[in-house]
């Protein structure tokens, strides 16, 4: 949640991060509202990893500035910066208890031990961890280790958040369950993070905003349902989620619509573009946007025949491999929306593929 839409809290101005004439980090900027739950996500040695250290002051930028609500933080190292980073593999004590953890960073401080001991019960209680104040790491969960981390990191009241593959040593359905809870718990804090994954389901769940990441720079940045439904490149769109990546050659270009010809279909398109007639294009069509059925439909834009080569039944919807003509394969995703439905498709059927006409992107890039 997003706490203030003036001046930005976290301004990363041109960062540059050269290791050995090598941009990790290539001229990057951008600004974080205060309370935002704001998401870096790339494949590995995209720079995101890198980034995100030196907001911690882990490593400093080669040049471009880190300023933190008015404060530049470039130059600083770790310790002086108002900001807690959570590791991904936690870097909890074995040898302390829960509490014992949570009241460690306190202790270094300096604070007195009334204030130690309040502090630790309120974030015991944030995370629901009260009643295992005594145990060890190792007699605890994988999600519950991950809960100490947070409380660890929040206890010192940090300005700026910073989660490293927050829950990627978690297996998938604890990983899922522990999302929005620990949204949950962020945003009661209020404090704003900033979090690298790149697994983008959990960035698509957790942050109000994402960037991603390719090669150093920034491709695109926006709320998840603005990089999904309209990414800006074919790798932002080959990235997010599935998609068909088709290409072909802009046959009519209109102010209110594009014709599109490919190899095996012509797309038409209810809104125009900036390009021109004979411009190469791909068009991005998400397979949940493509609807199926054995007959013909009567448009005669947006639609093509294909044999089912292969489907993976998902339990509440199924993807069906669909291999047009020249042999390029479309993925059509159906909602199983009857427990046992009719006249259903399988391997080696033919069937047609359609779709409305706002549902594809045309990227020219």
């Amino acid at each position: 949640m997003v706490k203030s839409q003036g001046q930005a809290y976290l301004q990363i101005r041109d960062v540059v991060k050269d290791f050995g004439g090598v941009k990790a980090v290539n001229h990057v900027s951008l600004d974080i509202q205060k309370g935002e739950i704001f998401a870096l996500l790339g494949s590995s040695g995209c720079g995101k990893t890198t980034l995100l250290r030196m907001l911690g002051g882990f490593d400093l930028p080669t040049s471009g500035s880190i300023v933190l609500d008015g404060k530049d933080l470039s130059k600083l190292p770790p310790y002086e910066r108002p900001i807690n980073m959570m590791f991904q593999s936690y870097a909890l004590f074995p040898h302390l208890s829960v509490w014992d953890n949570i009241a460690f960073g306190l202790r270094r401080d300096g604070m007195p031990g009334d204030a130690v001991a309040q502090r630790v019960e309120e974030m015991l209680k944030l995370v629901q961890l009260s009643k295992l104040a005594k145990r060890k790491p190792h007699q605890m969960s994988g999600g519950q280790q991950q809960r100490v981390a947070l409380a660890r990191s929040l206890a010192k009241r940090p300005n700026l958040l910073l989660l490293d593959e927050p829950l990627g040593a978690l297996d998938k359905k604890l990983r899922e369950e522990t999302q929005l809870e620990l949204v949950n718990i962020i945003e009661e804090v209020g404090v704003t993070c900033v979090m690298v994954t790149h697994d983008q389901e959990e960035a698509m769940t957790m942050a109000s905003r994402i960037a991603i990441m390719s090669e150093g720079r920034l491709l695109q940045v926006g709320a998840p349902g603005e990089i999904y439904e309209t990414p800006s490149t074919r790798f932002v769109a080959d990235f997010i989620g599935n998609v068909n990546l088709i290409d072909g050659t802009v046959a009519e270009d209109q102010p209110d619509h594009v014709v599109i010809r490919c190899q095996d279909m012509t797309h038409y398109v209810g809104h125009g573009i900036t390009g021109h007639q004979g411009m190469e294009v791909s068009v991005a069509l998400r397979p949940e946007k493509i609807r199926l059925s054995r007959q013909e439909p009567a448009e005669p834009y947006n639609k093509v025949q294909g044999k089912v080569r292969d489907l993976s039944y998902f339990g509440s919807y199924t993807v069906y491999h669909l291999q047009l003509a020249s042999g390029q394969v479309i993925k059509v995703s159906q909602i199983n929306s009857e427990r046992h439905p009719g006249d259903v498709l399988t391997w080696d059927d033919l069937a047609w593929a359609h779709w409305s006409d706002s549902a594809q992107v045309v990227l020219t890039q």
